[in-house]
């Protein structure tokens, strides 16, 4: 897979794609001529964003392998075939790991893990296909590569499984010598409206340990480079011409993922002290 340098005429689908980083990538991939849809399960904002960027706008509770299912039966019936997947909608509360109750972690677990495989389960076999040069892009975070974030574990849970699951993916796909390629979105600091996740939960916060702030405002966090969401539409489609595997945002925040891997090689080379092995 060399990548996907023109998208013109290709189409499109991007779930969570009524605002955020959803909304940045549809809109820079409508505004290059492909043929968008968004997926999102609020329908005031997905209808106003539709109508705003020129994509068709289709409900889809990215929980319900029906729902996504039914969201690639009405792109195939539309458009005849789909070449780009963005598995994009996740939700971001906050709440300390030892406080979370068996609802808590079923509702992240759904949105932000269940969500993309489901999009996976859909439309990888579509994508397969038609045989043309096609790309399956799943959000994950920063969070997917350092779990240090207070109040985040359970969304660096996923976050991380995002990344395990893409990779394995990738090696898969290109052993087979698919026309298929996937790749993993890590964004960092994003103006987006992911801090205001919990309306979207299915009975609202009540008897949850979820709360959401919105990082943003704290003073140390507003001190880093925030991206507008159409900026990492850029990047996300600058990252696809060059067939990446792996789209990072925010390149100065290596350090922070080089401390885990030293850590990991720490752990290595006493394991092979221990065991008299060679690391």
């Amino acid at each position: 897979m060399t990548g996907i340098k023109d998208v013109t005429g290709l189409v499109a689908v991007v779930t969570g794609g009524a605002s955020g980083i959803g909304r940045g990538i549809a809109q820079r991939l409508v505004e290059r001529g492909a043929h968008v849809v968004i997926a999102d399960i609020e329908q005031g904002p997905l209808e106003a964003t539709a109508e705003e960027t020129g994509a068709v706008g289709i409900r889809t509770d990215v929980t319900d392998p029906a729902s996504v299912r039914a969201l690639a039966g009405q792109v195939v019936e539309r458009f005849g075939k789909v070449h780009l997947v963005f598995n994009n909608a996740g939700v971001a509360p906050e709440s300390r790991l030892a406080d979370m109750t068996l609802a808590d972690w079923k509702w992240i677990l759904d949105v932000n893990l269940s969500g993309v495989i489901h999009g996976v389960d859909a439309f990888l076999p579509l994508l397969k296909r038609h045989g043309e040069p096609a790309y399956l892009v799943n959000t994950s975070s920063m969070g997917g590569f350092v779990a240090d974030m207070p109040g985040l574990g359970a969304y660096a849970t996923t976050k991380f499984a995002i990344m395990g699951l893409t990779e394995a993916l990738s090696h898969e796909l290109e052993r087979e010598g698919s026309n298929v390629a996937a790749a993993v979105l890590a964004p960092g600091t994003v103006r987006s409206n992911i801090a205001r996740s919990l309306r979207t939960r299915p009975g609202g916060a009540r008897g949850s340990s979820f709360v959401q702030n919105d990082i943003s405002q704290n003073e140390e966090l507003a001190k880093l480079r925030w991206l507008d969401p159409t900026e990492v539409g850029d990047i996300v489609l600058a990252a696809l011409a060059r067939g990446a595997t792996h789209i990072v945002t925010h390149p100065e925040w290596y350090p922070m993922v080089a401390g885990r891997a030293a850590g990991i090689e720490e752990a290595f080379n006493r394991a092979a002290t221990l065991t008299g092995g060679d690391l």
